[in-house]
């Protein structure tokens, strides 16, 4: 059951499984390795850093695992001591190293949070504006906005980053009524790739709003 893949540093695609597996697999073909296996877990969103390690948020145990190469796996993030993660679903690095996470919430509470993890893994609450089951994200070409999906109310809206690192003012991208958008990626023209988890859709908006 990969519920997100990820494009690693050494060329090869990984994927997640709901038995806390991490695959590892070339896109020519070839065996299919499990890398680790995290007891009790179910991975979902995943990234890497420079030095290959995956970052997979995981769903029911609640925190963001570090998973080296060779399959070691520690926990990186669960929170802090004002309040633990819900539902970590999806990471995406900046360049400095800051790793922003979407803990869900409750579906249809809309009382999700973006954290926001330093690097060495300080966790704080970045965002609470994006919260309608805050979902998968992704960061503009620029670096000067978190692109968010919101599976309920279905949209798609983006956080703009300020200068000093905070969270800025969210805004809507666009509204999918009667939807459940659940994954973005942009592509190197600027197009929104958005997956959806119902129906099965991959939409794609242009920079002119199409």
């Amino acid at each position: 059951h990969p519920e997100a893949v990820a494009w690693g540093p050494d060329s090869h695609c990984y994927a997640g499984g709901e038995l806390g597996q991490l695959y590892r697999f070339a896109l020519g073909g070839g065996t299919l390795q499990e890398v680790a296996r995290v007891e009790g877990g179910a991975l979902l969103g995943l990234a890497h850093d420079a030095h290959g390690n995956t970052y997979a948020c995981d769903e029911r145990l609640a925190r963001v695992h570090r998973i080296t190469p060779d399959g070691a796996v520690t926990t990186y993030a669960d929170g802090n001591d004002e309040r633990k993660m819900r539902l970590p679903n999806y990471p995406v690095f900046d360049d400095a190293g800051n790793l922003y996470v979407s803990d869900s919430g409750g579906w249809r509470a809309e009382d999700g949070v973006i954290w926001k993890i330093a690097p060495g893994g300080k966790a704080e609450v970045w965002d609470t504006q994006a919260n309608g089951f805050t979902n998968g994200m992704c960061l503009s070409a620029d670096g000067a906005f978190l692109y968010v999906a919101e599976s309920s109310p279905p949209l798609i809206s983006r956080v703009a980053i300020n200068p000093d690192g905070s969270a800025g003012e969210r805004s809507l991208v666009v509204q999918l009524p009667r939807q459940v958008p659940d994954g973005l990626a942009f592509d190197v023209a600027g197009d929104l790739y958005i997956s959806l988890y119902n129906p099965n859709i991959i939409y794609r908006l242009t920079p002119r709003g199409d």
